[in-house]
C-alpha cells in the first residue's frame, strides 16, 4: 500500500479495488471504495438512503467498488454473509444478494442465505456448495487484511478517490467530496 498523500481534505490513500464487485461504469471519475459489513446497520443506513441518490445524481461518474469488512467479534453472521454474497457472484447475482443481505428479510445465518438464494433463482446446488466449501474465505480475508492495513477500524468506511470517509455520513457530505473532487479543487 502506497504512502498516503496530503489533501485539502486531510489524506489520500492508494485503496486496492482488488477484484471486488463494482456497480457503476469502471472508466467512472470517481471510485469510492466501501468497507463494509452486512450486519452493521448504520451500513444498512448508507445503502438503503445514501447510496441510492448518489446513483441518480452520479450515474456516469460514480462507481462503487464493495470490499468486505465484517465485525466478526461482533457479527456472528457477517463473515457467512459476505462469503454467500461472492457465491452469489459466482452465478452473476452478487448485486441482487447483496441487497437481499441488507434488507435481511429472513435474517442472517445458514438457512436464510439459502432462502435468499432461492429467491433470486440461483442454482441451489452450486449455490449451497459453494457455501458449504467456504470457497470464498481467502478473498474475505483479503479484503479484511487490505482494510487493516489501511487502519480501517469500524464500518462503513469509504474511500472517495483515496480520500476516507468514516461512518453512515449524509449524502451532503458524500456530494461535497466528490463535486470538488470532479471540479479538480483536492489536490
Amino acid at each position: 500500500i502506497a504512502e498516503p498523500t496530503s489533501t485539502a481534505t486531510g489524506t489520500r490513500f492508494e485503496v486496492s479495488v482488488d477484484d471486488d464487485p463494482s456497480l457503476g461504469p469502471a472508466d467512472a471519475p470517481i471510485t469510492i471504495v466501501e468497507f463494509s459489513d452486512y450486519e452493521c446497520p448504520f451500513c444498512t443506513k448508507w445503502h438503503d438512503e445514501v447510496w441510492p441518490r448518489l446513483q441518480e445524481e452520479y450515474p456516469d461518474q460514480v462507481r462503487l467498488v464493495y470490499r468486505d469488512f465484517p465485525l466478526y467479534n461482533i457479527h456472528g453472521n457477517a463473515i457467512p454473509a459476505a462469503e454467500a454474497a461472492n457465491c452469489a457472484g459466482e452465478q452473476n447475482k452478487y448485486w441482487e444478494y447483496h441487497n437481499l443481505l441488507f434488507k435481511a428479510e429472513q435474517g442472517l445465518g445458514e438457512e436464510a442465505f439459502k432462502q435468499y438464494a432461492a429467491e433470486i433463482g440461483l442454482d441451489e446446488t452450486t449455490f449451497n456448495e459453494c457455501l458449504a466449501s467456504r470457497s470464498y474465505q481467502d478473498e474475505v480475508d483479503g479484503d479484511i487484511q487490505a482494510a487493516t492495513e489501511l487502519n480501517v477500524r469500524s464500518t462503513p468506511t469509504f474511500y472517495i478517490y483515496g480520500i476516507p470517509m468514516i461512518g453512515a455520513q449524509p449524502f451532503e457530505n458524500f456530494k461535497d467530496v466528490i463535486d470538488r473532487e470532479l471540479a479538480g479543487e483536492i489536490p
